[in-house]
């Protein structure tokens, strides 16, 4: 599997591919952010390991980026106390992160973790539910609802970032393109909707609540 360090500390960046590499992971480290960028989205990796504070782009803002267009787990790593609140609340997509100081072996731990539950994730999405974004299709088997736009971008961003809890604000943000001013209780509405859409064709309840946080879509 292929694993990116993404850290400007060079003696710690190498330090994690040699455990990484000892334990059979092809490991790339990189430490300019604009570098990471462009090589998290134009190449394939398993995972990528993600420093916060970097040269000439943040990991934050790498971070959103990326989610954007790419589902490849991500775990952050960061010295900074005051970001930990915005890490806990993965609004950013985050799969993980971990405090510095650390020990290489807990990274070892974390990536493989990580690795196994989105790698079961995947599994269960090429099961059964899948999004027809020309048709705006939300489908499990050979069963389809057609959604609105507005519906469809929202279980888009849950999709990308399943697993994840995602903040009313975020969805809202990429539900209305035209940067409307909404409210909590429009994305509440909506997805309520969504379910009753989603029903018919799917056993279970997709869209699961966290309360005061936002919304996780969890498969079955």
């Amino acid at each position: 599997m292929n694993i990116l360090i993404v850290e400007d500390e060079i003696d710690l960046g190498e330090i994690l591919q040699d455990y990484l590499t000892s334990e059979n992971f092809s490991a790339t480290l990189v430490s300019d952010g604009e570098l990471a960028l462009q090589k998290i989205l134009s190449e394939k990796w398993d995972l990528v390991l993600l420093d916060v504070m970097l040269p000439n782009r943040d990991g934050l803002s790498i971070c959103q980026e990326v989610r954007k267009t790419s589902q490849v787990p991500i775990i952050m790593t960061t010295a900074k106390v005051e970001e930990i609140d915005r890490l806990l609340g993965l609004e950013l997509g985050a799969d993980d992160y971990i405090c510095k100081p650390f020990s290489p072996r807990e990274v070892i731990a974390r990536v493989k973790a990580v690795l196994r539950r989105t790698n079961k994730t995947d599994e269960q999405q090429d099961a059964g539910f899948r999004l027809d974004k020309e048709r705006q299709y939300a489908c499990v088997g050979d069963q389809c609802v057609e959604l609105t736009s507005i519906e469809f971008r929202i279980l888009e961003t849950l999709l990308l970032n399943k697993q994840r809890v995602i903040s009313r604000d975020v969805l809202l943000k990429n539900a209305y393109t035209d940067h409307r001013i909404v409210s909590d209780r429009t994305m509440d509405s909506h997805i309520t909707k969504l379910r009753k859409k989603l029903s018919p064709i799917c056993n279970d309840d997709l869209i699961h609540s966290v309360y005061g946080v936002g919304y996780r879509l969890q498969l079955p």
